[in-house]
């Protein structure tokens, strides 16, 4: 009877780690640790807001702040809403404006938070940028948590 020799052990070994290793997230995908609380880090589909769909827009005050979010292409209907005699005013036919190339305009009082959307349906702001969230509500919440008080610094763009 012959021993194995040391590269059988280890191509026996590697072919092994890597079965496991592609095997473990379709195991660990429908336990119920792998479904997030609270719209954080859910997957797409899971929560209110489906896979791909427009988030709805929101104004509320949370935590003593003011958020507001809506789609960016409904910059115009927001102009004379609820910011203030129109913070849009400025934005005419042909030029740039603040929010172009944004899919959803999020403010903390008053100040843009940068979000992007995600290739999964999640999104992500610049003050929570590796945690995703499953709604820009959601996201605007935890990012009036994680400034503890602090203003909002805006990106400058350009």
């Amino acid at each position: 009877m012959s021993r194995p020799t040391r590269r059988q052990v280890l191509h026996g070994s590697a072919a092994a780690l890597a079965g496991a290793a592609l095997a473990a997230p379709v195991a660990f995908a429908d336990t119920a640790a792998a479904r997030p609380a609270d719209g954080h880090g859910q997957a797409a589909g899971d929560g209110p807001s489906g896979g791909h769909e427009k988030p709805e827009p929101f104004d509320e005050m949370y935590e003593g702040r003011h958020i507001e979010g809506w789609p960016a292409d409904e910059e115009g209907a927001q102009s004379g809403g609820n910011n203030n005699g129109g913070a849009h005013a400025g934005h005419h036919a042909g030029q740039a404006g603040p929010h172009d190339g944004m899919d959803f305009v999020v403010r903390i009082d008053n100040d843009d938070l940068h979000v992007m959307r995600n290739a999964d349906g999640t999104w992500i702001s610049l003050v929570n940028h590796y945690e995703t969230f499953t709604t820009p509500r959601t996201l605007a919440r935890a990012a009036v948590r994680e400034l503890q008080g602090a203003d909002l610094v805006p990106v400058v763009t350009g």
